[in-house]
């Protein structure tokens, strides 16, 4: 049997109690993703992404069969977690710099060489971080996000995790972008290849965002998440309440803007991160 249907077979198991062999099976798994062998979610030719349950429903399988046990430093650095996912190990072989400073990259995450992690910064199980990526200071890579190579996570920047339901659509971050500082990518938003997220901006599933430069407004839907076009420059902006009370108060709801695309001005002003890498 392959792996998948080996953890599948054990995700689907009901009233077992887990075993070495069990166990042994989940370190496998673990290490295929460590290895960035398998994924949460990947990239069709056509450039769809198609979400592989199956990973999600291992990953999910690994808190099943864990133990809760004291992972604790010292006395003033105590942790209590499952067994079955400690902080990752890492050596200088994998090409990863991983700046000092209090950064933790949890055991199940793919992170590529020529990665960057800034401190203090966290990269949770299932995330796919490709190479050439920046993850600065005070930044999240959440469960099963995937971020493509180049890219710049920017201080304090927020990139959400979605593990369940298994087939839901993790965030997805694609090539060369950026992602400014303060950000929030929440509930599966897609982020097409170089655009840019100005600073403070934020994407959820319910946030719709206003391209005025093509004259479309993208939210998300029940077949599609919220996708950000290929290139796009998204502000923070506000648009007018329109109910009879917000207008009467002179109230604005927040509202993401695309007010250009990416161009040679946009790429000069990007260009100095190449340096610190």
């Amino acid at each position: 049997m392959s792996l998948r249907e080996r953890i599948e077979a054990l995700a689907d198991a009901v009233g077992i109690e887990f075993n070495g062999e069990h166990r042994a099976l989940f370190q496998e798994f673990k290490t295929a993703l460590n290895r960035g062998e398998i994924r949460a979610a990947e990239r069709t030719p056509a450039g769809e992404w198609r979400v592989n349950s199956w990973v999600k429903r291992g990953i999910l399988l690994g808190f099943r069969i864990g133990k809760m046990i004291d992972m604790t430093a010292n006395e003033n650095l105590r942790f209590y977690d499952k067994d079955t996912y400690p902080l990752r190990a890492t050596t200088i072989h994998e090409s990863v710099r991983i700046v000092p400073g209090g950064s933790s990259i949890r055991d199940g995450a793919y992170v590529a060489p020529g990665v960057v992690c800034m401190p203090p910064m966290y990269i949770n199980v299932g995330a796919y971080v490709d190479d050439g990526t920046m993850v600065d200071s005070h930044a999240l890579v959440g469960s099963c996000a995937q971020i493509g190579k180049r890219v710049h996570l920017s201080a304090a920047a927020q990139i959400g995790g979605v593990l369940e339901p298994v087939g839901a659509v993790p965030v997805i971050i694609e090539d060369d972008v950026l992602v400014g500082g303060g950000c929030g990518v929440y509930e599966g938003t897609i982020v097409r290849e170089r655009a840019v997220l100005a600073a403070g901006t934020i994407l959820t599933g319910s946030t719709p965002v206003y391209d005025t430069v093509r004259g479309k407004i993208y939210r998300r839907t029940s077949e599609a998440p919220l996708e950000i076009p290929a290139g796009a420059v998204v502000v923070p902006g506000a648009r007018a309440s329109t109910n009879e009370q917000g207008r009467a108060w002179g109230l604005s709801l927040y509202a993401p803007v695309i007010v250009k695309y990416r161009d040679e001005r946009t790429d000069a002003a990007s260009q100095l991160e190449d340096y610190l890498r």
